[in-house]
């Protein structure tokens, strides 16, 4: 009897590929983090998490050769990272970072698991999800600890159950009556997303800071006042149901502008981030039940969207955007093979 090898299926191929780049990515970053940071509560973390991002790229070079796959070019520590560039970022904001990498891998790592079939692959990625649960965890402690984490609003205790019983609970706009108070879910979802903005703003501008060419200067401060725009919007959502928004922790950017990170590397991090935001507003819209805050995240979401593909744009432009593993065009091989 002989064993039969099944191939990757199209989902599990984009999602090895998907996580390779992501691994590849996390390795350099996390590189120059350790070198950089001083605290040591926060070392261990940063030191678990280059650990982890270093075993997955083995583990997912051995899937590439074993399946024959082409190995994507992704990124270097030769070429996406300079080791020797001054500290960047502070402590606190690596510690917050990592933290909120781990949320977006938690997702992600759901989402490979969920699409894949073979056996293998589905270990690996179990495996992952339950260890960038752990850094979440972790990570999360030490935030608690040092008085970094930022913590979701209070509410009083409801003390009753209740239906919704008028169709104005679905509106945001009254000219008569006062908009009725957010749900939970509603405030969950307007912290979070005041989260996600205030770390992409901060990356995007030491970038900004550091990189040698004025079109991805430009690009980077469009995406810090675009992030900051939309903090103001979840805020002032908070703001008028008296309730307060989080307020960042000493997560800042040094003055230095020596470029510690290539270019390529930096927009793929921008790109990441612009994606899960995406999400975000999606799921977000989707669960909120007040109008304007519907059309909110609908709005904010098409801004985001041309911002995204602006930055594409510039990657296409110096060649940095790799292409994820396709089909092959049945018409172009046909007028070849003629």
């Amino acid at each position: 009897m002989t064993n039969h090898h099944t191939q990757l299926t199209s989902s599990e191929i984009a999602s090895v590929w998907t996580a390779y780049m992501n691994d590849s990515m996390s390795k350099c970053i996390l590189s120059y983090f350790l070198k950089q940071v001083k605290d040591p509560d926060i070392r261990p973390i940063i030191q678990s998490t280059y650990d982890i991002s270093s075993t997955h790229l083995e583990k997912l070079t051995n899937i590439f050769h074993q399946e024959k796959l082409p190995l994507p070019q992704a990124f270097t520590m030769e070429h996406d990272v300079n080791l020797n560039a001054p500290r960047l970022y502070t402590d606190p904001f690596m510690l917050i970072y990592i933290n909120h990498m781990t949320k977006a891998g938690m997702l992600a790592y759901s989402g490979f698991v969920s699409m894949s079939a073979r056996e293998d692959i589905r270990t690996y990625f179990i495996r992952g999800l339950q260890e960038v649960s752990v850094l979440f965890d972790k990570s999360s402690s030490v935030a608690l600890s040092k008085g970094l984490f930022m913590r979701s609003p209070y509410i009083a205790y409801p003390t009753t159950t209740d239906y919704v019983d008028s169709k104005k609970y679905l509106s945001g706009f009254s000219l008569f009556s006062k908009q009725r108070p957010l749900n939970t879910i509603e405030i969950s979802h307007l912290f979070m997303n005041i989260q996600t903005n205030v770390i992409g703003s901060r990356l995007s501008l030491g970038f900004a800071q550091t990189s040698p060419r004025e079109n991805i200067q430009d690009w980077m401060l469009r995406g810090s006042k675009i992030a900051e725009k939309h903090i103001q919007v979840f805020s002032k959502a908070l703001l008028d149901n008296d309730i307060q928004p989080p307020v960042s922790s000493d997560i800042a950017i040094t003055d230095s502008t020596t470029p510690a990170f290539s270019d390529k590397l930096s927009m793929f991090q921008m790109s990441f981030l612009t994606a899960a935001g995406t999400g975000n507003y999606a799921t977000a819209a989707a669960a909120s039940q007040r109008s304007d805050l519907m059309i909110n995240y609908e709005r904010l979401s098409l801004e985001i969207a041309q911002y995204a593909k602006d930055g594409a744009d510039i990657m296409i432009q110096h060649e940095w955007l790799e292409q994820p593993p396709g089909t092959k065009d049945k018409t172009q091989l046909a007028k070849k093979k003629n």
